[in-house]
């Protein structure tokens, strides 16, 4: 596992495991939200098996599945009220990492600029410059 930060309060991850549920405590991490869908996984890697692991370690877990379909300004602006909300640091994770980057990416755009982001991206290996349209059209909403 490994965890890659975007912010000081926000990271991400591929895939993450129930092994690794005891890393991610030691890291602080106060909350993780699962953004891969079920059907992507084994139930080994589902999202009620990382969530039994992760409560049990004393973390609170959401589970918010993200696809092209589900990328909406509804789930986007969730992701970020959840990161808001916690108590601390969160990690997210998907299959690579990628989806996670670019939910929080759509969530910052309102308050940072689109060079800020993606230059946090880019410094944890997402290159998400194909993004920027996006985000600008966002940042002058």
């Amino acid at each position: 596992m490994e965890m890659r930060p975007l912010s000081p309060r926000y990271s991400v991850s591929p895939q993450i495991s129930a092994e690794d549920i005891s890393a991610i405590a030691q890291a602080g991490i106060s909350l993780v939200v699962c953004n891969r869908p079920d059907q992507e996984v084994p139930p080994s890697h589902q999202s009620k098996a990382i969530a039994d692991a992760v409560r049990a370690a004393g973390m609170r877990f959401e589970f918010l599945p993200l696809t092209h379909q589900t990328m909406t300004p509804e789930n986007v602006a969730l992701q970020h009220e959840l990161i808001e909300d916690a108590e601390g640091p969160v990690l997210a994770y998907c299959a690579s990492g990628t989806r996670s980057s670019v939910v929080w990416a759509l969530g910052e755009a309102k308050t940072r600029s689109p060079d800020e982001i993606l230059a946090d991206t880019a410094a944890a290996g997402y290159q998400l410059d194909g993004l920027r349209p996006t985000l600008e059209q966002l940042s002058r909403s």
